[in-house]
Order: structure tokens, then C-alpha cells, then sequence
């Protein structure tokens, strides 16, 4: 097995600047989770395959459990735990609880980001294209249909 190399990294995270020195193969969900104690984005497969690991990279949703964090260097990151600080983010979250679009709740955070990535870029999605936006999301416990009740309905709010 080959050494591991350090990597320093300058990211701005949910607004504030952090300076990272991590192994250069890190990616970012452990930095998130490990380094920096934000908790709210998740790791679920590990394969870009689930979509809980979602954050926002300069207003879109990036899947950041398998892409080294040296790729997001000198970007601006908003987490789950940021979300709120936008009209929109409030937006969203008020339309996931008032449309109980959660059921075990461990894809509701990347469901979010992704929601509100979203409507940051297309104010007003239709059907195929929430759906599109959605697509490397899993939810197992069913709540799917109530997800896209809840962004139709933070669209309209």
C-alpha cells in the first residue's frame, strides 16, 4: 500500500473559511462529518449511489462521499446545516414538514440540499424536472411521492 499524501485546502463552508489539511484521497463528507463536527450530511453507500451525502457547491448539488476533497478547493459549500440561512432553504424545509416528507429521516438532509439546489437554479421545476433533480436520491421507507409534494408546494409558497 503507497503512502498517503496531505493536501491543504481552502474551503468556505456554509460562510465561513476553513483551512483543511487532510489526506489527499479524504473526501468531503468526512471531512464535513470527522474534521469539522457538521454532522447533517450523511454517509449512506459510499458509491454516489444514495444521494444522503448531497451538498451544495456553488448552487448545485454535488454527492460528496467518493470525490477527493482537494476537488473543492477554494469553493463555496453549503451543508444541511446552512440551508436555513436562504429564503429558499426555509422554504423547503417549512414544505418537508408540512407534507411529512420524512420517514426515518436519513435521506431527508440530501433530499433538501437537492430540493433546494434546485429551485435556486429553476424557480419553478415541472414534475419531469424535479424528478430529474432528484434522481440520485434513494429513500427506502417510501416517503418519495411526499418529497415531491413538498418541492411543488415550496415552489408555490
Amino acid at each position: 500500500m503507497g503512502a498517503c499524501h496531505a493536501v491543504s485546502v481552502s474551503l468556505t463552508i456554509n460562510g465561513t473559511r476553513h483551512d483543511i489539511a487532510s489526506d489527499l484521497d479524504t473526501p468531503l463528507v468526512y471531512v464535513l462529518r470527522d474534521e469539522l463536527k457538521l454532522k447533517g450530511t450523511k454517509f449512506g453507500c459510499g458509491l454516489e449511489q444514495c444521494g444522503a451525502c448531497a451538498v451544495m457547491v456553488e448552487g448545485k448539488a454535488v454527492l460528496s462521499c467518493v470525490t477527493p476533497v482537494e476537488v473543492f478547493d477554494g469553493k463555496e459549500i453549503t451543508t444541511i446545516e446552512g440551508i436555513a440561512e436562504t429564503e429558499i432553504g426555509q422554504r423547503v424545509q417549512r414544505a418537508f414538514v408540512e407534507e411529512t416528507a420524512a420517514q426515518c429521516g436519513y435521506c431527508t438532509p440530501g433530499l433538501v440540499v437537492a430540493a433546494v439546489a434546485l429551485l435556486e437554479n429553476t424557480p419553478t421545476p415541472d414534475s419531469e424536472t424535479t424528478k430529474r433533480a432528484l434522481t440520485p436520491h434513494l429513500c427506502r421507507c417510501g416517503s418519495h411521492p411526499r418529497v415531491l409534494k413538498a418541492i411543488k408546494r415550496a415552489t408555490t409558497t
